[in-house]
């Protein structure tokens, strides 16, 4: 998703806009999480990028979108553009201290029957 988001509107409130704005977010991101996963896929992760313009934008975090909104609503701008692209991510542990990181594999399951 790549959107410059208005939040003017004859009828609708600027605080409602702000709501529909979010959830519209939140919609995009579940809908992008419930797709299937590719083989050595274990979740779906996100780059995210947000300013007033398309070119003012930072990188930021999935989880700093909401703040940004309401940094956004509490400056009361009239747009701001908003990026969110899905990527694949794998799992890996965190290495102890002191410790080399390993890609571990997982052991095959035996079926039923299978010896």
């Amino acid at each position: 998703m790549k959107k410059t988001f208005n939040l003017t509107h004859e009828k609708i409130k600027y605080p409602r806009r702000i709501d529909a704005v979010k959830n519209e977010i939140r919609k995009y991101i579940k809908r992008e999480r419930r797709k299937e996963l590719s083989e050595g896929i274990d979740f779906w992760d996100f780059d995210c990028k947000f300013g007033d313009t398309e070119a003012e934008a930072n990188v930021i975090h999935l989880s700093e979108i909401d703040a940004c909104i309401n940094n956004a609503a509490t400056r009361e701008l009239q747009t701001f553009y908003v990026e969110i692209i899905a990527k694949s991510g794998v799992r890996t542990k965190k290495p102890k201290p002191g410790e080399e990181p390993v890609q571990s594999e997982l052991p095959k399951m035996k079926t039923f029957g299978e010896e």
